[in-house]
């Protein structure tokens, strides 16, 4: 059985960035209903409900048909809200370094170029979705997804993430997601994608 994770912080701790409401909502309504809904389809699945996450998400083709959708938004959702919430601090920002900000510079050139690109990726994801980057065969990748979809469907690690759905920022922000892409910059805890970036090599 699935369960909601706590917040490794308190609700108002992003703020400015990210408002205390929002928190509220997107944590204790829709990731909680991400993870009720995958635990309801999977019911009656003995050999399915205990499967962590991830693995679940990488063999979606093994599902049974009639439960396979809801299972890979609602899966989708709970495993990407899962690591959204520990990629963020309140004493985030900055630029990583260590091995993974020389991975980063080595990948795409100066961390200005990657920031522009993982923003501009979040910018022009369609709709809902998420903007990523991850491993992939051990090299760096930044990729998009839409709707709850992860690059770990696909084979893939990914270390950090942006979720543009519209209520990741719309009480804040309303139709300007730029505006919170730009904030969103201001909380990424690199300690922690560091952290899955070693996990992950």
């Amino acid at each position: 059985m699935h369960t909601l994770p706590d917040l490794p912080y308190e609700f108002k701790a992003l703020e400015p960035y990210i408002d205390e409401r929002t928190m509220k909502i997107h944590h204790g309504f829709h990731h909680a209903t991400y993870v009720k809904n995958l635990n309801d389809a999977l019911a009656n699945s003995e050999n399915l409900k205990d499967v962590e996450i991830n693995k679940l998400l990488t063999m979606l083709d093994k599902i049974p048909q009639d439960i396979r959708t809801v299972v890979r938004n609602n899966g989708g959702g709970h495993a990407n809200h899962s690591l959204f919430w520990e990629i963020m601090s309140s004493d985030g920002g900055g630029e990583p370094d260590g091995s993974l900000g020389e991975e980063i510079q080595n990948t795409f050139g100066e961390f200005k170029k990657f920031k522009t690109m993982l923003s501009d990726a979040a910018k022009n994801r369609f709709g809902s979705g998420w903007a990523w980057l991850s491993l992939s065969n051990g090299k760096l990748e930044i990729s998009d997804t839409p709707n709850q979809d992860t690059p770990v469907m696909e084979g893939k690690t990914p270390i950090l993430g942006i979720d543009v759905w519209e209520h990741a920022y719309y009480l804040k922000h309303q139709n300007r997601r730029v505006d919170y892409i730009e904030s969103w910059w201001n909380v990424v805890n690199w300690k922690e994608v560091q952290k899955r970036f070693d996990e992950a090599k």
